[in-house]
């Protein structure tokens, strides 16, 4: 390659380094730097023999596990783009983003074969299907099999440059088709680094894989833990009682997960009959974090430190984390939780603006809003196949990205809702986001969450969506509304509530507004 700025010597690195320090926990499985870089050169040597070239794009589909961390760097480091995809959506998805992809590759889990039955025949690219699963498939090629014929002698493309697209992830689609993000290797770099920095992260740490490897790998985690020579410990499918056997059992020192992951964890029973001393770091991101989630998680993890988190898959994803500054750490604890649940401060190498409709920047108060907007080493290259987005999404070299916030006196960054998720009642904005964080404060709510319900009088009102947490008698609504008075202006209080059993989420994890506005 012509540059170094790229994350695939990051693993050879660690191989040259660390060969015999356990890289990956998976299942039974368990792989050291040396076997890991050598199986992540099989897989690149096998789709070399198997006719794949340099820019072609290779899919995966599938449960976090070692195959997609091998995949991270085999199918990068000879050339091709790695394309993950989201294992929650459906057939017709994938039919689509593989189509639009123009991918040629597809490496499956046994769990998602039917899925890509369904479709097989109107694939228009696809030539090489390559099964994960435990045993083999008629039709797929099998992955071992196909490891164990290629060779373990490391290949780099020397023909790469490091805006060469790396990976492509395909947003969730939500007000439409999806659309692919093309990050770079210089993107993907970039992010490694400042993951690293911003999080002070060390060769001991062992990160146990919370997040989806398929959501913006992992926020970096591939490269960032495999730079450092730590351990990665997989979690195919997040369970709490999975999560608090590995971490005790492992030693883990670090997760990163979205605040519907903590909520489960610190209402999960069996928290108390693990030793969880060894987590050092949870950093939370994907959606806003409330005070009272990191005061539970401080009474219930001791020795945990909560880090608010923020990003985009447009930017490579991470743009800032709310690490403290050190005269912020002594502070009350109110009053530092309420800097630390906040987006925080910029990535190193990342410009952030919050800026009013004309383009000016708002002033550092905490109260007024403005739209974030960034530029620098991780802003995608682009909508893959899309000019039209990419030019609304990146103007003049800002990436624009639809969220709202304020920016206090010491520049943390907070996030108050996504442009599309504000409601407007009677002429005023109302933070989806502040309403919620009222509501989680009650004692008998596990989740919340808040949307604009059509009303002939005000334009919209609010309406809340509560699941109560295990043996809670439901609230009643006149109880939840006086609550909420207590902490937000009334004209912000809910004037709707309706108790389900689950919000609607994501792969990812994150709450699905778009399908409780349609519910209505």
């Amino acid at each position: 390659m012509k540059s170094s700025s790229s994350p695939i010597r990051f693993l050879k690195r660690a191989a040259d380094l660390y060969p015999d320090q356990t890289a990956i926990v998976c299942g039974e499985e368990r792989f050291t730097y040396k076997e890991y870089f050598e199986r992540a050169n099989r897989l690149g040597n096998a789709l070399l023999n198997l006719g794949i070239q340099r820019k072609d794009r290779v899919a995966f589909l599938g449960y976090n596990c070692h195959c997609l961390l091998e995949a991270y760097y085999g199918v990068v480091q000879i050339g091709a783009v790695l394309m993950p995809m989201n294992i929650r959506l459906g057939s017709e998805d994938f039919l689509f983003m593989l189509n639009h992809a123009e991918a040629k590759a597809i490496i499956v889990q046994n769990d998602f074969l039917p899925l890509i039955d369904n479709i097989r025949d109107r694939l228009e690219t696809v030539e090489i299907f390559v099964s994960a699963a435990p045993n083999k498939v008629d039709g797929y090629l099998d992955y071992e099999d196909v490891l164990q014929d290629a060779s373990p002698e490391y290949y780099i493309d020397a023909e790469m440059q490091e805006n060469d697209v790396a990976e492509i992830f395909y947003t969730s689609g939500t007000t439409g088709k999806p659309k692919g993000v093309m990050l770079s290797h210089r993107n993907l770099f970039a992010n490694a680094l400042n993951f690293i920095i911003s999080l002070e992260l060390k060769s001991t740490d062992v990160l146990i894989h919370t997040i989806p490897l398929f959501h913006v790998n992992g926020w970096g985690t591939p490269h960032s833990i495999t730079y450092l020579g730590g351990t990665h410990v997989i979690i195919p499918k997040f369970e709490p009682e999975l999560f608090f056997q590995l971490v005790e059992k492992e030693k883990v020192t670090i997760s990163c997960m979205v605040p519907t992951m903590v909520t489960s964890l610190i209402n999960a029973s069996q928290i108390s009959n693990f030793d969880l001393s060894s987590l050092k770091k949870m950093v939370v991101g994907g959606a806003a974090s409330h005070p009272s989630l990191l005061e539970q998680v401080e009474e219930k993890m001791p020795g945990c430190t909560y880090i608010g988190s923020y990003g985009q898959t447009e930017a490579t994803p991470v743009i800032t984390n709310s690490t403290l500054k050190t005269h912020l750490l002594d502070r009350d604890p109110a009053e530092r939780h309420l800097w630390q649940v906040k987006a925080g401060l910029p990535m190193p190498g990342l410009e952030l603006r919050v800026v009013d409709e004309n383009g000016n920047e708002i002033l550092h108060n905490g109260e007024d809003t403005g739209e974030v907007i960034v530029r620098g080493e991780t802003v995608m290259l682009g909508y893959w196949r899309d000019p039209e987005a990419t030019a609304a999404a990146i103007r003049d070299g800002w990436l624009h990205t639809g969220d709202v916030a304020t920016v206090d006196s010491e520049g943390y960054i907070k996030i108050v809702d996504r442009k599309k998720d504000i409601i407007i009642s009677g002429g005023e904005n109302i933070s989806s986001i502040e309403v919620e964080t009222a509501i989680y404060a009650h004692p008998s709510v596990l989740e919340a969450a808040v949307v604009g319900y059509p009303d002939d009088q005000w334009g919209e009102i609010v309406k809340a969506f509560v699941v109560l947490k295990p043996g809670a008698s439901p609230v009643p609504a006149d109880e939840l509304f006086a609550f909420c008075r207590e902490r937000i202006a009334r004209f912000k209080v809910p004037r709707i509530v309706e108790y389900i059993g689950a919000l609607p989420k994501s792969g990812t994890g994150k709450i699905m507004k778009q399908v409780l506005k349609q519910r209505g």
